[in-house]
């Protein structure tokens, strides 16, 4: 008896013993149409300590790329697969259109079937799997929101923007599969998405502690700094008058700091100022008055992140939770250039701001947030493309001093989760493979070690990155086909802001980088693209315009014209056809098929 005993005291300790789990806690960090340039340790003069103090307590990718937009951004992040191969190679619908079925499954607008989620791979492997913010990647359907893809709590907001003091239906809060008709503040002071993502975020984190021993992956989504643009009126006043020396000063300020921070080279060359964005010194008073408030706002929206950013962390530290706990962090595009060159929408009555659905800064504040480089959000350029991205986890990365310097890009995320987390991909049929890599050596400082190039398209965008060499080019892959005399060529390594095009000097270059995106082109589903553009669909539950009333399309679903050729067909039939029959644009560009 006293055998069996000892027996059953050394199983209950071996149980015991085989029961802890010592694989990180991940928590994974994303902004919204965050600049490039515009956090401390990148170079910008907002106040954000928190995040710089992650960055340089870990380690800080020099280069690293998103997908240049917001929803195809996230269903690369969350499945490791390009964005073509989940049906989100343009954009995901709104809450006010549906896509229809005639559109190649590429283009579809909502997750397909043929992918799986990080939050599904994890949960099966013992993680808890915890989301808060912004989900964008499907609205219509239920099965296609966050609990039904593999996360166990969510509270956010399933479109891609929102008002950040009042949200409302169909742009509004959801609670695990509930719309929250009024949500209400998680602070002493209103109500305030960044704020109500980082408390439910915390909360759920301590509801796992306290209830099971597992690790947990928590996805936070922040939509700020996307639009519309509004703040608290104490974090705007703090940068309030910052900016009355106008962008260009701006981005001359921030390429000097990221020259001394190594960032970039001392000989490096700063990329023009976009065409057609005016001199400061030609506006009135009045204007840059203006001007410098929606600025004061963005940054005031950037500083509220990095203030809930230090929240969480106090919150780790006092769980007992923060040394083993990996951080990354990232943007989903570059700065959005939205609204005209200088913004669009109300700022100087707050009431009014604050109700605003897409008041924005605009492409002349744009071009600042993507120092050193050339265009924005939607484009495959520097600009639109490149992300701040640091990992940060105490328990097994040692602060580095230097920037590491290896390119990586988003489909490398779900294979270094899931090394950590001693997870497996899932062995499904319909699952196409993995492209991306571990950036697990990285994290000691070893060099990335990739066998294929880095692919990129959106909006007939298109890019490949091999080595120091990128091909890029903007409307390359057009309806008809790829447009190879679009293709520019850049040596990176010696012009990392894409302003000496080779593509003339190298033709044999450009065929070979040319040929090989073809190729991946083809294998993941940029074509076909189908005989209209996902953009035009109708607004699903609209009334018929009248007879004599024009039938608009939301703005965020308007096709992208500025720079392309393209062609309109229209058939009119009036015996004496008088007046406009078609129209687009905006307060830069635009155009408009009439008869007289």
């Amino acid at each position: 008896m006293k055998t069996l005993r000892f027996f059953s005291l050394f199983l209950l300790l071996t149980l015991t013993f085989a029961k802890a789990d010592d694989r990180p806690d991940i928590i994974l960090i994303m902004v919204d149409d965050l600049g490039f340039s515009d956090l401390g340790y990148m170079g910008g003069e907002i106040e954000t300590p928190h995040l710089d103090g992650l960055a340089t307590g870990g380690i800080r990718f020099s280069q690293f790329y998103n997908s240049g937009r917001c929803c195809p951004t996230r269903a690369t992040l969350l499945t490791g697969l390009h964005p073509h191969e989940t049906g989100i190679g343009w954009m995901t619908e709104s809450p006010t259109s549906r896509r229809g079925s005639s559109e190649p499954p590429a283009y579809q607008g909502h997750l397909n079937d043929n992918c799986a989620t990080i939050a599904e791979m994890l949960s099966d492997a013992g993680y808890a799997t915890l989301m808060t913010g912004k989900w964008h990647l499907g609205h219509h359907d239920e099965e296609d929101w966050p609990l039904q893809r593999g996360f166990e709590k969510f509270y956010g907001c399933i479109a891609g923007a929102t008002r950040f003091f009042t949200p409302e239906y169909p742009r509004g809060m959801v609670n695990g599969n509930e719309p929250v008709e009024k949500p209400a503040s998680t602070t002493d002071e209103a109500f305030y998405t960044t704020d109500a993502f980082t408390d439910h975020a915390i909360k759920f984190l301590e509801e796992e502690q306290n209830a099971a021993d597992r690790p947990s992956f928590l996805y936070l989504a922040y939509t700020a700094p996307h639009w519309p643009l509004q703040a608290f009126e104490d974090d705007i006043e703090k940068y309030r008058g910052q900016y009355q020396a106008g962008w260009q000063a701006l981005r001359e300020t921030r390429f000097a700091k990221q020259k001394e921070l190594g960032l970039f080279a001392a000989n490096a060359s700063l990329s023009p100022t976009t065409a057609g964005i005016p001199d400061w010194t030609s506006l009135t008073d009045e204007q840059r008055d203006e001007l410098d408030l929606k600025m004061a706002v963005y940054a005031a929206m950037v500083d509220r992140v990095d203030q809930n950013i230090g929240k969480l962390v106090e919150a780790l530290k006092t769980s007992g939770r923060y040394e083993n706990t990996l951080i990354l962090f990232l943007s989903d595009n570059g700065a959005c250039q939205e609204g005209g060159l200088l913004g669009r929408g109300e700022f100087r009555n707050v009431k009014r701001r604050n109700q605003q659905d897409a008041n924005s800064y605009g492409e002349a504040w744009a071009n600042a947030g993507s120092t050193p480089y050339r265009k924005y959000k939607h484009y495959t350029h520097e600009g639109g493309i490149a992300s701040p991205f640091f990992a940060h986890w105490p328990a097994s990365i040692e602060p580095h001093a230097n920037w590491f310097r290896s390119p990586a890009q988003l489909i490398d995320i779900v294979p270094t989760l899931l090394e950590l987390a001693e997870a497996d991909y899932p062995d499904r049929e319909n699952l196409p493979p993995l492209d991306g890599v571990s950036l697990v050596p990285a994290f000691s400082g070893d060099a990335i070690e990739r066998p294929d190039p880095i692919y990129f398209e959106h909006e007939t965008h298109a890019a490949v990155r091999n080595g120091q060499w990128k091909l890029v080019g903007s409307a390359v892959s057009m309806f008809a086909g790829t447009d190879s005399s679009k293709w520019e060529l850049y040596d990176l390594a010696a012009d990392p802001t894409e302003t000496q095009d080779l593509a003339a000097l190298q033709p044999e270059r450009v065929k070979e980088m040319a040929n090989k995106w073809e190729s991946w082109a083809n294998r993941v589903g940029v074509y076909p693209r189908g005989e209209k553009s996902p953009a035009s669909a109708k607004p699903a539950h609209s009334a018929a315009p009248k007879a004599d009333e024009p039938e608009l399309m939301p703005e965020d679903f308007t096709p992208q014209i500025e720079g392309r050729a393209f062609t309109v067909t229209a058939t009119v039939r009036n015996a004496k056809p008088n007046g406009v029959v078609l129209a687009q644009g905006g307060n830069a560009f635009g155009y408009s098929l009439y008869f007289i």
